[in-house]
């Protein structure tokens, strides 16, 4: 008979960095990048850096700093790259809007930008402050489609802006109440697929591959998203359309674990987009200029905005023109919002556009990465929900203005001109902040029940083999685990 003592328990996990000291670092170097281009700006344009170079670096400085100090007090553990990323597109668009305001001098728009980007790190301060545990947002997911709803109908009601019904204009102020819809909806759609996944994924009947989910389950989110998408539709606001059937079909798919969600969406949003596209004119517009952008060169009319974003294109190469050298303004009266990318693409070139994508695939990547690290199911598919947004934002926008899908009305995140965007786009970057928070916070480790740890437990809990490896006694802990109704409860539960 041979005595052994009790295995020593697994060594605990390393304590995560919190790493603000990097994420100082690199919000320096965003600084530094966006005063350099405006510098850069000046200097192509006439010969001097521009006056006011130095206040425009510190109001960016003091607004990444504020920024910053939100974070380090109040979600310390915080993915590093989130708010130095957001600050660096800010930053270059704000670069660009003012590039391009020098074309246009009776109607400048980087003030009004900036104006409503401080307007943005305030809201994003105070919901880094205020918002301490995203499960609170769980509780509010029927006011949050109610809202949502309200928002998207007001439009409708104010005159049409460019062929679209999605503006509120109050003398000279003028926001898209649709921007903050997106955040309510992906709040919606997270607290009630998190409630209803098991349903959603292991009840229904089964259509050849697929198994659709019973209707009373899958029911009133199908509705709220065809009501969400309807009125859209009437508004003529098919570029937020699109995202909100996206959104959809990206968070159904994550709850359920399903690719054929995937399958059908697209399918799907293939319908729906040769319906509209043939039936709505002002859409049908849009696709024959897509299918064929210089037709109007050829009718003698001039090049369409979309025949200008190419050549726009054209003519960056692949280091570009350099900034302040292009002609993007010829694209006309949206050169500042939705054909913002054509500016660089032609100032900056191949290489700085690819920039612009790898910071935007990096910002997407680490809100999947903070929704794969959070343990409760409503935070994982609301970080998933709000990287997608981003994601299907930035592929319909790009994709637009490149010409590889027809061309949809929307702001490129940080990057366009579009007060309700920046404001928009900071607030998901701050709920993203607090998720990634919770996801790399150190937590507790799981104690089973009634087990003790060597440098604690009694002389009894060694226990003693014999030749079939029957243990012969055991310690006190496990004896009072097998005795005690609660104890043995207990420790079948940690089983």
């Amino acid at each position: 008979m041979t005595a052994t003592t009790a295995e020593a328990p697994p060594p605990a996990r390393p304590r995560p960095a919190r790493r603000r000291g990097v994420e100082l670092s690199l919000l320096v170097c965003a600084v530094l990048i966006s005063v350099y281009g405006y510098a850069d700006v000046g200097l192509a344009r006439s010969g001097a850096v521009p006056p006011d170079a130095l206040a425009y670096g510190a109001g960016l400085g003091l607004l990444a700093l504020l920024a910053h100090l939100a974070v380090r007090l109040r979600a310390p553990y915080a993915d590093p790259l989130l708010l130095p990323i957001a600050v660096l597109l800010n930053g270059v668009g704000l670069v660009l809007i003012y590039r391009l305001d020098l074309e246009t001098p009776a109607d400048r728009a980087a003030p009004a930008q900036l104006i409503w980007s401080t307007l943005g790190v305030a809201l994003f301060t105070a919901v880094v402050v205020l918002l301490r545990d995203h499960r609170v947002l769980q509780r509010y997911a029927y006011l949050s489609v109610v809202t949502a709803l309200v928002l998207m109908l007001v439009p409708s009601l104010f005159p049409a802006v460019n062929g679209a019904r999605i503006w509120i204009r109050i003398g000279g102020l003028s926001f898209q109440p649709g921007e903050f819809a997106k955040i309510l909806l992906a709040v919606f759609f997270a607290a009630y697929l998190a409630a209803n996944r098991h349903a959603l994924a292991h009840t229904g009947r089964r259509i050849g591959p697929l198994r659709l989910p019973a209707g009373r389950v899958l029911g009133p989110v199908v509705a709220i998203w065809l009501i969400s998408v309807v009125v859209l539709v009437l508004e003529r606001d098919l570029g937020t359309s699109l995202l909100f059937f996206g959104l959809f079909v990206v968070m159904l798919y994550v709850a359920t674990g399903r690719t054929g969600w995937i399958v059908v969406g697209l399918l799907l949003a293939g319908v729906g987009a040769f319906a509209v596209g043939t039936l709505e004119p002002h859409v049908h517009s849009r696709v024959e200029s897509w299918i064929d952008p210089y037709a109007s060169i050829a009718a003698g009319d001039g090049p369409s905005q979309l025949a200008q974003s190419m050549f726009s294109f054209a003519s960056g190469g692949v280091l570009g023109t350099g900034l302040g050298a292009g002609h993007s303004i010829l694209i006309g009266f949206a050169a500042k919002s939705d054909f913002i990318l054509a500016t660089a693409g032609e100032e900056l070139g191949l290489a700085g556009l690819t920039a612009l994508f790898l910071l935007y695939s990096l910002l997407v990547a680490r809100g999947y990465r903070a929704g794969l690290d959070l343990r409760d199911p409503f935070g994982r598919l609301l970080a998933v929900g709000l990287a997608a947004i981003l994601a299907v934002q930035v592929f319909v926008i790009a994709g637009g203005v490149t010409g590889l899908i027809p061309l949809t009305g929307m702001a490129m995140p940080f990057l366009a001109q579009g007060g309700s965007s920046v404001v928009t786009n900071w607030i998901i970057v701050a709920l993203l902040i607090r998720l990634s928070d919770s996801a790399r916070e150190p937590h507790p480790e799981p104690v089973e029940a009634g087990v003790i740890a060597p440098a604690t437990a009694p002389a009894g809990r060694a226990t003693a083999t014999g030749g079939g490896g029957r243990p012969e006694t055991t310690g006190r802990a496990e004896t009072e685990g097998r005795t005690d109704p609660a104890g043995r409860a207990a420790q079948e539960g940690a089983r």
